[in-house]
């Protein structure tokens, strides 16, 4: 991490407790912030082989190093780990009626939904604006579920003001381009009052008729949020933790864009 990009960060950052609590001693911010990005974007082995084996531990740690034999087969199990997963919600099939069915699992975490494209699966949703750059300007998070169209007029209210060469900082665009699912009358009407020129394709018409010149940058800056493999599945149960890693994703995106024009 770069001394301008921590410069950033530092003054956004809660302050440090008064004294240190029990436990491990406190690493350092900049140290923990650079470790989390790092297991965000890297999938680094988690384990190192036992020495004098011929197994490799990769991603997934099997069995502690002290548990593999030193030949070319496997040892016994290990008890701890057996007697850990005894503690754990009983697993596999239940009875129901004539045939075994799958234990439920637990109920979905906040701001998820059944997705519509997934077998109802619950999953959420990335909402995103950008400019015609494609710098992100504001995003949001629903559940799968939650049709585009809901989240347009809370994506404007979230941009913040933009500061050009001459005048006030601007906090709305002259035009908002998007694909034909935010194609409703009544949208159109409320971007009209605001002062926006709604360019929106037509539903029913083909695709590739006129906006995909500049729809594709809303596409990229997308691919480029999901090339965090921490937000290219949610695996946080709670949606502000999901959020504050969107939120740190959107910086990076930026700070690296304007690195490139620098």
């Amino acid at each position: 991490m770069s001394d301008e990009l921590w410069s950033l960060i530092e003054p956004l950052l809660p302050e440090p407790p008064p004294k240190q609590v029990e436990g491990w001693p406190r690493v350092p911010d900049r140290q923990a912030l650079c470790g989390i990005l790092f297991r965000a974007a890297h999938r680094h082995p988690v384990g190192v082989p036992a020495p004098g084996t011929r197994f490799r531990l990769g991603h997934d740690l099997l069995a502690p190093p002290g548990g593999l034999e030193r030949g070319r087969c496997l040892g016994p199990a290990a008890p701890a780990a057996a007697d850990q997963a005894a503690l754990e919600e009983p697993a596999g099939l239940v009875p129901g009626g004539d045939r075994l069915l799958p234990r439920p699992g637990r109920p979905p975490g906040p701001k998820s939904g059944p997705s519509p494209v997934d077998r109802a699966r619950p999953g959420s949703k990335h909402h995103l604006i950008t400019d015609g750059q494609g710098i992100p300007l504001a995003v949001s998070l629903t559940g799968g579920n939650r049709n585009d169209v809901t989240q347009l007029l809370p994506l404007l209210d979230k941009i913040p003001a933009v500061a050009g060469l001459v005048g006030r900082p601007r906090r709305r665009p002259d035009m908002l381009f998007a694909d034909r699912g935010y194609d409703h009358d009544k949208y159109h009407r409320l971007l009209r009052e605001r002062g926006i020129r709604p360019v929106i394709a037509e539903r029913g018409q083909p695709h590739g008729t006129g906006l995909g010149t500049f729809r594709w940058v809303v596409e990229r800056t997308i691919s480029r949020l999901h090339g965090f493999r921490r937000l290219r599945i949610r695996w946080e149960r709670r949606d502000d933790i999901h959020e504050a890693f969107l939120g740190l994703a959107v910086c990076l995106i930026t700070h690296r864009h304007v690195q490139r024009l620098c």
